[in-house]
């Protein structure tokens, strides 16, 4: 627990900095500041923060106190710098896909991207707050629910359904250029095989399977637009939601309950009323609402989509990751506000930032050993694990042998048995993005005369019974009240 002093001398992104600081901590603010429990002040010292190193081996220039911690207001900045990609949102540079290269990135140019630094940034002051407490009383919320300390969530991006021949022959392009000789002849073989039958939704089928066995039910972002010529040379939309494979695909997903997003084409970065119409669509043939989006091939202009996602009505969004690499893109492997940074504000939109994607490896860094794919996948997930964090992964479900990728089914079992067996949360993206906002929102009335915190939310009753609060040694838990009195 631990309260805070008042914003208004904050500009908004050092609001949003100390917001994100202090949610990521797991530390509740306390409604009643003459409570005696540790306070948080922000200090005007400046101890350089633009060497993110540095800053970490400083400990964030958090300091520690009698009751108090102290914040440096520069670091407040940083760490909203890192959060919202502020540089990225500044930049007027370009990939071929239209992306702002992750070479913009802070976390890129400083070597830095395998950590959550703003993750660590909480930890320090959670770490501060423990111990300036003294006999003050000290209580977290807990990280999710059924007593689980981090949270992953299997995606997939729905890009071919389709014509499957196409991408095998592209396929094979990509690997005889790398002179993959002996994929290239499982591919082949496998395609001939499969002509008679339909290889994509053959594994569509085996990957529900896989998940179902295990008791995991994941999250899919689908194509919604109506595809040209144009559109499927660039990579783009490739299939008719409405047709047969889209169909199929779409009752099987059902049929298995999982949850069903906007995989938003790349007409919607730059025409926002887009993203409502293929929102509309997309529920339209799901029957049920369509709350969360990625772009595909991770293309957005950042801040400005993420206001075109807030308008169009979507709960969250999951295109914050490299392309190219995997890693901590915002320095969080957990959920945030989305930042409009022409507007400096916090968006009613919550961003979700994909970790780790099979084909940053494969397609980029020319990796086709899968199971150096799913070696970086596990390693981040213990680093998420290590923050309490969630971890996002992408799988493409048309990494089968006949589309050019022989090795990956059996790649994607290891994936899900290396997760479980670290013992995360795991849920559809959606629920998970669900409960991070009901945790945010827990808050501390004060101490009652037992020492036991009066904590309180407004979040529903589904999400509320599964928020609680705990003592740093997790030796005694608290329940958490409805609504204030």
């Amino acid at each position: 627990m631990i309260t805070l002093p008042t914003r208004s001398n904050l500009d908004p992104l050092e609001r949003y900095g100390l917001d994100v600081l202090v949610d990521l901590s797991r530390c509740p603010e306390v409604d009643d500041a003459g409570t005696g429990v540790v306070r948080l002040e922000i200090t005007e010292a400046d101890p350089g923060v633009a060497d993110l190193g540095r800053c970490v081996t400083g400990r964030w220039y958090i300091e520690r106190g009698d009751g108090v911690v102290r914040v440096p207001r520069p670091v407040l900045r940083r760490l909203g710098e890192i959060a919202t990609g502020a540089a990225e949102q500044h930049s007027t540079a370009r990939d071929r896909h239209g992306r702002v290269p992750s070479t913009e990135n802070v976390l890129v140019q400083q070597n830095l991207v395998a950590e959550p630094v703003v993750a660590r940034a909480a930890a320090e002051l959670r770490d501060a707050v423990i111990a300036s407490a003294g006999r003050r009383p000290v209580t977290l919320v807990a990280p999710w629910p059924d007593g689980r300390r981090w949270a992953a969530a299997i995606t997939h991006d729905l890009d071919v359904v389709d014509r499957w021949p196409v991408f095998t022959a592209l396929r094979i392009a990509e690997l005889a250029g790398k002179g993959e000789v002996r994929r290239v002849a499982r591919t082949l073989g496998s395609a001939i095989a499969a002509v008679r039958r339909n290889p994509v939704q053959r594994a569509l089928q085996a990957l529900l399977e896989d998940e179902r066995a295990r008791g995991i039910v994941s999250s899919w972002f689908v194509l919604c637009g109506t595809p040209t010529l144009q559109t499927m040379r660039a990579g783009d939309l490739t299939y008719l939601p409405e047709g047969r494979g889209a169909a199929a695909a779409l009752r099987a997903l059902h049929e298995r309950g999982c949850e069903i997003n906007l995989h938003g084409s790349f007409v919607t970065s730059e025409r926002h009323e887009m993203f409502a119409e293929q929102r509309r669509r997309l529920a339209g043939l799901v029957q049920q609402p369509v709350l969360g989006v990625r772009q595909h091939f991770l293309r957005l202009r950042p801040g400005i989509t993420s206001r075109g996602m807030a308008d169009a009505g979507f709960r969250y969004d999951t295109s914050w990751g490299f392309p190219d690499r995997n890693g901590f893109r915002l320095g969080v492997g957990d959920v945030i506000p989305a930042w409009d940074g022409a507007g400096e504000r916090a968006l009613e939109l919550q961003e979700a930032p994909v970790i780790w994607m099979d084909r940053a490896l494969s397609k980029y860094a020319r990796v086709e050993d899968p199971n150096a794919w799913i070696a970086e996948g596990l390693s981040l997930a213990r680093t998420c694990r290590d923050v309490a964090g969630l971890w996002v992964g992408v799988w493409h479900p048309n990494l089968t042998e006949a589309l050019g990728f022989p090795d990956a089914p059996a790649a994607l079992a290891k994936l899900l048995d290396g997760l479980l067996a670290a013992g995360p949360f795991m849920a559809p993206l959606g629920r998970l993005v669900e409960w991070r906002v009901a945790r945010r929102g827990v808050r501390v009335r004060g101490i009652l005369p037992d020492g036991r915190p009066e904590a309180y939310t407004t979040a529903p009753a589904a999400t509320r019974d599964a928020l609680t609060l705990e003592e740093p040694s997790g030796a005694r838990r608290y329940s958490i009240q409805a609504t204030p009195r």
